[in-house]
């Protein structure tokens, strides 16, 4: 128990800090408040999700578990980039099955796991259309990608979505039969 509360104590956020929460992405610290709940004192960092018109709790203690984390670096950035880039992986498994694992990519938190479902999702003009499914997936792991990438580059989040998707139109090459 020590140890996890001298990590919780380590998550030094602020109110303005950015912070990611992996289940809704890219949130701005507005607070640390105590609230008693169940007849324990908590601390808990309120976090302000803009996009969604969402204010989440976190309890201190559970920051690390729950999976909250600061802003990526540019080095993570970069990779995450990189992975946009990379060659299109589509597994010949049923949708629901896809589905999932992309699912999974998009709440890890994770912004190479959430590029790498852009860049796999990602359609050019030219080729077949998407599914409602995946068009609806596509667009929340570009918008979770975005604006990570909007928060560490302190651009707007239409302008980080257009820098993506620009780089996904200069790497499109045709699918191999």
């Amino acid at each position: 128990m020590t140890g996890k509360k001298a990590t919780a104590e380590q998550l030094e956020y602020s109110a303005g800090d950015f912070v990611v929460y992996p289940a809704h992405g890219v949130g701005r610290v507005v607070g640390i408040e105590k609230q008693m709940i169940a007849g324990e004192t908590l601390k808990l960092f309120v976090i302000q999700f803009d996009k969604e018109r969402m204010t989440l709790r976190v309890p201190v203690e559970k920051a690390t578990k729950s999976g909250l984390r600061k802003l990526s670096n540019r080095k993570v950035i970069d990779a995450a980039l990189k992975a946009l880039k990379g060659k299109v992986r589509i597994k010949r498994t049923m949708w629901s099955r896809r589905a999932q694992e992309y699912e999974a990519k998009i709440n890890s938190g994770d912004p190479v796991a959430v590029a790498e479902v852009v860049r796999d999702l990602h359609r050019g003009a030219d080729q077949p259309d998407q599914s409602y499914s995946e068009r609806q997936m596509y667009q929340a792991a570009l918008d979770r990608l975005a604006r990570e990438l909007a928060a560490v580059e302190d651009i707007d989040q239409e302008a980080a979505t257009i820098k993506l998707e620009k780089m996904l139109l200069a790497t499109i090459v045709p699918p191999v039969a």
